[in-house]
C-alpha cells in the first residue's frame, strides 16, 4: 500500500501517478489542438464531432483514473483516521461528475 500524503487542498503524488496523469493530459491537449485546427480548416461537421467525442472519452478516462487514485488513497486514509466528512466530499464530487 502506498503512503499517501493528502490534505483537502493538495496531494503529493507518486512519480508514476504524476507521469500517467500528465501523459493523459498531454494527449488530450493534442486532441484539443487537433479539434481547433479542424475548425480553422473548415472541416466537415461530422468529422469534428467524431474527434470531439474522442476528446470527451479521453477526458472521462482521465477522470476515472484520478478518481480511482483518490478513493484508494485519500478517501481510504481519511476514513481510517475517522474523518467521515471525506465521504460527503466524495459524494458531492461524484454528483458533479455525473451532471
Amino acid at each position: 500500500m502506498c503512503k499517501c500524503e493528502c490534505s483537502h487542498k493538495t496531494k503529493k503524488r507518486s512519480e508514476e501517478e504524476y507521469k500517467s496523469l500528465i501523459n493523459r493530459l498531454s494527449r488530450i491537449e493534442g486532441q484539443i489542438r487537433g479539434l481547433k485546427g479542424m475548425v480553422e480548416r473548415d472541416a466537415y461537421c461530422p468529422d469534428i464531432l467524431v474527434q470531439a467525442s474522442a476528446v470527451s472519452a479521453a477526458l472521462s478516462a482521465f477522470n476515472r483514473e484520478l478518481l480511482s487514485s483518490h478513493i484508494k488513497s485519500c478517501v481510504v486514509n481519511d476514513i481510517r483516521e475517522g474523518n467521515d466528512e471525506t465521504i460527503d466530499e466524495l459524494l458531492a464530487t461524484l454528483q458533479k461528475l455525473m451532471k
